[in-house]
């Protein structure tokens, strides 16, 4: 009886309702190509939230200086990317322009360079656009609550602007390389001053190129490359998680993302698509290696008990961890969850209902 009415409940959502996307494995990586790729270093990713706009930094021929930002785009995301073209002054100059970071309507860039006027070695500026047929403005230094005379480069910001995310080699951190947070109130306010975000997230291991995901529940970001690796580990470098239920809540204890993200290789810079469903990520780099992006596929799990078939036992494990944060179960609205298991996870599950299901390899 019970599994007759959580089924009828289940079909009934999804008749009604917009359905969503199922909790996630990866797909297998896939280079992202010559259009985008060269025989030079080809790192650090950001993609507009239409997904058709992707900004990364490259040392290959043709630039203004030792790293430049490059730019390619594609008319829909079935469309295959354009050839990448360098953006040029003012975003660019004979210093290096590197890890940029794109907000969400595409309008706003920020990024690091070692250009003259900064406070320190690298510094994080923002160029703001009307609209993306528009030119960028000349950049801005965030100025002293942000930059130091160390190395400030990697951020990401929230889907309000409200929240930066970044990576600083500065006093008071915990490795040769920490994760820092500032807020502010409005748009139109300056930054507060930055804080560590401390353990779990730092260790005294390099933490580096953080980025948050639009929900702002899910950080990811790599450890290793320039120091030691993080104990758990797979290589030289590997791309982390850590969630949390809520905006105010604190970080989960960091995961390693796993094969086949993760190898023996360096992976490194990651970057979430705003639906949640591909991963971006550089492969590679460092002295004597060039770097390549690429990107995987985050792909539906919905067979919570793994019996091949996703059914009424499978709502009966959400409807027992009802209002926990079971990552299990916790499978929408996108495949990352959203910290609580509700008629979200519902909804997902009954886009899948019925569906027989292969063994999942590398279930996060």
């Amino acid at each position: 009886m019970k599994k007759a009415i959580l089924l009828t409940l289940v079909l009934a959502i999804a008749i009604f309702t917009n359905v969503s996307k199922a909790d996630f494995t990866f797909g297998e990586p896939k280079n992202l190509g010559p259009a985008v790729n060269s025989t030079a270093n080809d790192e650090c990713a950001s993609l507009s939230a239409d997904g058709l706009i992707l900004i990364f930094h490259s040392d290959r021929p043709g630039g203004y200086g030792v790293l430049d930002l490059w730019m390619t785009t594609r008319a829909t995301k079935d469309d295959p990317w354009g050839e990448a073209v360098n953006l040029g002054p003012p975003i660019n100059s004979p210093d290096m322009d590197w890890c940029p970071s794109i907000s969400p309507d595409g309008c706003t860039l920020y990024f690091g360079s070692w250009r003259p006027g900064g406070m320190g070695m690298s510094d994080i500026w923002v160029s703001t656009r009307a609209t993306i047929e528009d030119d960028w403005s000349d950049p801005i230094n965030l100025g002293p609550t942000i930059n130091t005379s160390g190395i400030d480069s990697t951020s990401t910001i929230s889907s309000d602007e409200l929240t930066l995310y970044f990576e600083s080699v500065r006093p008071g951190g915990y490795g040769g390389s920490d994760i820092w947070v500032s807020t502010r109130q409005t748009k139109d306010d300056p930054w507060e001053e930055a804080v560590n975000l401390g353990p779990p997230i730092n260790t005294n291991h390099e933490e580096m190129y953080p980025k948050l995901s639009p929900n702002g529940l899910l950080l990811i970001f790599s450890s290793g490359l320039i120091g030691s690796a993080r104990p758990g580990g797979m290589g030289r470098s590997d791309i982390w998680m850590a969630r949390r239920n809520s905006l105010t809540a604190e970080w989960s204890e960091p995961v390693n993302l796993g094969s086949p993200v993760n190898s023996s290789d360096s992976e490194a810079s990651p970057f979430l698509s705003a639906d949640g469903r591909m991963l971006y990520f550089d492969v590679g780099g460092g002295p004597g290696k060039s770097g390549d992006i690429y990107q995987v596929s985050i792909e539906p799990v919905v067979d919570l008990n793994s019996d091949g078939i996703v059914d009424a036992d499978d709502m009966c494990i959400i409807v027992d961890n009802w209002g926990t944060d079971n990552p299990l179960c916790d499978i929408g609205p996108t495949p990352f969850g959203d910290g609580i298991v509700d008629v979200q996870d519902l909804i997902v599950l009954a886009e899948h209902l019925f569906e027989e299901i292969p063994p999942i390899r590398g279930k996060n």
